[in-house]
């Protein structure tokens, strides 16, 4: 987000007959440095607003479905495990968040025809360089960048909705002695009960249909497959924090092995064979531990976001050394919302906050004047960026309100998608770079 005139759209229609190359640059708006806009610090002064700059991001897509969707998952497809090549396509499973309970569903999507271009990170000629362009050529060039890019038009959004089969399944509750056949047919396969609302699911990602749940109880509990379809679900909780249980996720190497994060501040991390206890417990946030992250690509590295605003990286290998952490931040200033590991890159990983800030972090970067004097060099730069700022950040989108969940595509380097009170946003940052082999 940069800082802008107000209304740049009127000034640049009053320059409508202007072309490049004709000389006439009086009614041309005046060159002014931007600025970067931090949330929480800044103001924005009379007659500025914020602005999304479009050259930030290989693609950039927003859409709703009708109501809010506090959490969402991204469905693995058959479409290339790999997928670099512009249009993309995209499957979603959902739960909305209506205003009244009846009205909720559970839902399938697919966004289509997903467009957009591969930006370098570095321009190839400087920013203010034909600045005076009239503004309709600059809306074609970009049009036709899509074009070439494999894509364009907008995203075609489609949706299965799940609502006549969540209303036979309440309609089989509410009088059983109609026994429909096809309210039997749409009965989900198994139904367990917790002691109170909960927030906190897991698949293993090495042992198929094994699953957790986590409950405002504090309670754990297991689920596992059996030959038959279905699931034994373990009635014995998993007991060891002192308030609600707001995370779960397994080892990505260790199929026994899971941790947990509460609003007790701790972190558990826990082993199946070993009891109902977990195996180790520490304090991890002085404020609700809200989410965790165990990296894939690192198996030793385990994010959390706290409800202070603060993340922390540990080192699991250092547990019993006493201090694990090997990074902290504290650049959001109200709740972190999600947090998840890149699944290509082990250093990366996206955090989302209730500033509506979506980050993204690579905790391999350090400064390097030298190198950052050379870009700077090179593209003209007049952005005067604060020097409080992490090196180790790397991106910063906004835009959406009331951000609560953020996922990687697995199969798509570099995309992240995220839900919020105004629907979701689908980004691909610019910068954001991969090490995967030049011919995928």
């Amino acid at each position: 987000m940069v800082r802008s005139i107000k209304n740049p759209k009127k000034a640049k229609r009053k320059n409508k007959g202007s072309k490049k190359g004709d000389g006439s640059s009086s009614s041309a708006i005046p060159s002014m440095p931007a600025k970067v806009w931090q949330p929480g610090v800044d103001k924005l002064e009379e007659g500025e607003e914020l602005q999304c700059d479009p050259s930030a991001y290989n693609s950039l897509h927003a859409f709703h479905i009708g109501w809010p969707c506090l959490s969402f998952d991204i469905v693995r497809d058959t479409l290339g495990l790999v997928r670099t090549e512009f249009p993309h396509t995209v499957y979603f499973v959902a739960g909305t968040q209506a205003e009244k309970a009846a009205w909720n569903s559970l839902g399938i999507f697919k966004v289509s025809n997903i467009s957009g271009k591969k930006r370098e990170p570095v321009p190839a000629k400087p920013a203010d360089e034909d600045s005076n362009m009239d503004s309709e050529d600059s809306d074609s060039d970009e049009d036709s960048d899509d074009e070439e890019a494999g894509g364009s038009g907008a995203p075609v959004l489609q949706v299965w909705d799940f609502s006549s089969h969540l209303n036979a399944l309440a309609e089989s509750e509410a009088d059983v002695s109609q026994g429909a056949s096809s309210v039997f047919n749409q009965a989900p396969l198994v139904k367990f009960g917790h002691k109170d609302e909960g927030f906190a699911l897991d698949w293993s990602p090495l042992v198929p249909g094994r699953l957790l749940s986590g409950d405002c109880k504090n309670y754990i509990h297991l689920w596992e497959p059996t030959s038959g379809s279905t699931w034994n679900v373990d009635t014995t909780p998993y007991i060891g924090h002192t308030s609600s249980v707001e995370d779960l996720q397994w080892s990505p190497t260790e199929p026994d092995v899971f941790a947990s994060c509460s609003v007790d501040g701790n972190i558990a991390i826990w082993d199946i064979r070993l009891g109902k206890s977990p195996a180790t417990s520490f304090k991890a946030h002085d404020a609700d531990v809200n989410v965790i992250s165990w990296n894939r690509l690192a198996s030793c590295m385990l994010a959390s976001g706290s409800d202070d605003g603060t993340f922390s990286i540990r080192d699991l290998r250092l547990l019993k050394e006493g201090d694990s952490v090997v990074a902290h931040f504290e650049y959001h200033k109200h709740p972190i919302t999600s947090i998840e590991w890149s699944p290509h890159e082990a250093s990366t990983l996206a955090v989302s906050s209730s500033d509506n800030q979506l980050t993204i972090w690579d905790l391999s970067l350090e400064n390097d004047e030298e190198e950052e004097a050379e870009f700077k060099a090179k593209t003209k730069e007049q952005v005067n960026a604060p020097k409080d700022l992490p090196p180790q950040l790397l991106f910063v989108h906004q835009g959406q309100k009331d951000l609560k969940e953020l996922h990687w595509h697995a199969q798509i380097p570099g995309m992240l998608v995220s839900t919020a009170a105004d629907g979701y946003n689908i980004l691909m940052p610019s910068n954001i770079q991969t090490t995967l082999p030049s011919e995928l």
